[in-house]
């Protein structure tokens, strides 16, 4: 593991869960303990129907909470959407952006990534800005390529690293159960460093990289051992105490 840098397992539930779900959440934050704490950040982005209940529960907790998307503008006659502002004032401590189903679902580019990115900084909140090719990419060798132009178009400049977080996800990883060799990882994650570090001198040394893609308990430890690899972006396996907190067991020490 990167010792230089305090790796962060993120959570992303997705479209899923409800009232119910604070009891799940309530289990989790009981099963981060002071030692692990120390060890790793957690955080659980949860719809935004759940934000404020989340945020009000974290109080005192070990685990921050989380937003899955923003609005690029502050306020405005945008139904539906919700500003990075709005976020914030239910209590999110950071947001994910640019994440594949966002970019496959609602047509979302670098470009409008880019503006949310500036809009979370605005509001206070880290951009947790998601890259990773589709399976077709990778097999025509364009994954680095196409990693390299998302991270380019996708990241404003002003980049630190305690305003952004990178998560690569491989696209034909995500929900398949199919996961990247070690290999495979280390070299995306050695290759989007040193993007990072031409584009933004030391807050690349210091920025942290997540991997996501059917990250679960019996892979975690291995994928959180490759270098350069800082935490993890957590889907399906999040919404269950037993499996997020077995993903955590990767950086847990004798509390």
């Amino acid at each position: 593991m990167n010792s230089q840098i305090k790796p962060l397992v993120a959570g992303n539930w997705k479209m899923n869960g409800h009232r119910a779900q604070l009891a799940t959440f309530a289990q989790m934050c009981r099963g981060v303990g002071p030692a692990l704490a120390k060890s790793v950040d957690v955080m659980i982005c949860p719809p935004a129907t759940l934000i404020y209940s989340l945020a009000a529960a974290a109080v005192g907790e070990r685990i921050a909470v989380g937003a899955q998307d923003c609005h690029a503008a502050a306020s405005g006659a945008h139904t539906g959407d919700l500003s990075a502002e709005m976020l914030a004032d239910c209590g999110a401590r950071a947001v994910i952006l640019g994440h594949s189903e966002r970019r496959a679902d609602h047509g979302e580019t670098d470009r409008s990534v880019n503006g949310k990115a500036l809009a979370a900084w605005r509001a206070g909140l880290t951009a947790i800005i998601c890259v990773g090719e589709t399976e077709a990419e990778r097999k025509a060798g364009r994954a680095v390529e196409v990693v390299s132009g998302q991270l380019a178009g996708s990241v404003p400049e002003g980049a630190r690293s305690d305003n952004t977080v990178i998560a690569y996800e491989p696209v034909w990883a995500i929900g398949t159960g199919l996961t990247p060799t070690a290999d495979d990882v280390e070299e995306m994650h050695r290759e989007i460093r040193s993007r990072l570090c031409a584009s933004f001198g030391d807050h690349g040394k210091d920025m942290r990289i997540l991997y996501g893609g059917s990250v679960k308990p019996g892979n975690a430890k291995e994928l959180m051992a490759v270098a350069n690899v800082n935490g993890a972006l957590v889907g399906g396996a999040s919404l269950k105490t037993d499996d997020f907190l077995g993903i955590l067991d990767a950086y847990r020490v004798t509390e």
